[in-house]
């Protein structure tokens, strides 16, 4: 029966503007697709070595018991968590991946009668979750694409005067995804300064384990100074365990407390938390990871010099690189040879592709596929 209603309608008024994310292409869907083999995934930031070794031996013991629930408070993992930042389990929230502690504190602190602020360029999920529970979106302009030392990164002045008396949080990613771009010590720790107490700041760091940049912060020091605080991190990128969502927020006990409130019971499921406690013990493998990351972003920015690609300053493990021209038939010309990157256009970067650092070898073939591609 044709009732006539437009459900989508029916949705919150938020909901109805929103446009869905969009992942990188998996490698299935362009076998499907294409039917090609042999597919080369650089489009979402995932570990090219795969998965601590220690987490693949504790999740094969934990496969026996998968008809039980796992512990909803994730009590061992938030105690392995505390002990590693030097933090106490009560200031821990743990998450289904990072995305869903945006979520959880989008849906904490905003609603109707307030706003957020982020970044131009910044994480998608951001205003999607500002806008899914109906709270006013506000965008700071970011640095200028040209004549600056961080083109394309967050212009912390920009983002101080979209805060009122309205705004409840703040989203920073440092370093940031799509761009690479990160803010330094001493700039962050001043905004944070200025910020009202009452505003939440939100710094995810995501990428923050790649990092070696020497006056690059760590915002889980700051935590003491500043209870308007949360810092966001995953599993999901240096400890590669992306397929099993896993991610933990760090704040002041008040702030997690309200926290885990809204988290939903069992968010993070029994092979996650075995996982994740185990790959936070892994430490070679963290080490071997940031320097193939290391070598492999010293290959590409020779690449990009040799070839004269332009590229946004990064210490990330992905480049962002400038085709110079719409970057979506460049894209669709390497899905043709089987190699999958990130199109930007969705973030207002339409000339740009965001690719993944991989091992020696992969990093070989992308920057021959692309230098053809561009050539053609």
């Amino acid at each position: 029966m044709q009732s006539g209603i437009d459900y989508r309608q029916l949705a919150v008024s938020g909901v109805q503007a929103l446009q869905p994310y969009q992942p990188g292409k998996p490698i299935e869907e362009l076998e499907r697709e294409l039917g090609i083999s042999g597919i080369l995934k650089l489009a979402s930031n995932e570990n090219p070595l795969g998965t601590s070794p220690k987490a693949l031996a504790a999740l094969t013991q934990a496969l026996d018991s998968l008809e039980l629930y796992p512990d909803g408070s994730g009590y061992q993992l938030k105690e392995a968590i505390a002990r590693k930042i030097g933090l106490h389990d009560s200031q821990i929230t743990l998450g289904n991946g990072s995305n869903d502690l945006l979520d959880i504190i989008a849906r904490a602190y905003l609603d109707s009668s307030r706003a957020a602020v982020c970044a131009e360029y910044a994480f998608a999920i951001y205003p999607i979750e500002i806008q899914a529970v109906g709270a006013e979106l506000r965008i700071a302009k970011a640095n200028p694409p040209d004549h600056h030392s961080m083109p394309y990164g967050h212009n912390l002045p920009n983002i101080a005067a979209k805060i009122d008396d309205k705004t409840r949080v703040v989203f920073i990613a440092n370093p940031n995804n799509p761009t690479g771009t990160w803010l330094d010590r001493e700039a962050l720790h001043g905004f944070l300064q200025r910020v009202p107490a009452d505003v939440i700041v939100v710094v995810d760091e995501a990428y923050t384990e790649y990092v070696q940049q020497p006056d690059f912060p760590n915002a889980l020091e700051w935590l003491d100074e500043f209870p308007n605080l949360i810092v966001t991190r995953t599993f999901s990128k240096i400890y590669g365990l992306a397929g099993l969502r896993v991610g933990y927020a760090a704040s002041n006990p008040a702030v997690a407390d309200i926290l885990n409130r809204v988290r939903q019971p069992f968010n993070v499921n029994s092979l996650a938390l075995v996982g994740a406690m185990a790959a936070l013990e892994d430490d070679a493998f963290l080490q071997q990871s940031v320097l193939t990351n290391a070598a492999g972003l010293k290959q590409w920015l020779g690449a990009c010099a040799e070839n004269g690609w332009e590229y946004i300053p990064t210490v990330g493990n992905f480049i962002t690189v400038d085709c110079k021209r719409p970057a979506a038939p460049v894209y669709n010309a390497l899905l043709r040879e089987g190699v999958i990157v990130r199109p930007l256009g969705g973030y207002g970067l339409p000339q740009h592709l965001r690719i993944t650092i991989g091992t020696e070898a992969q990093n070989t073939r992308c920057i021959n596929t692309l230098k053809k591609v561009l050539a053609a």
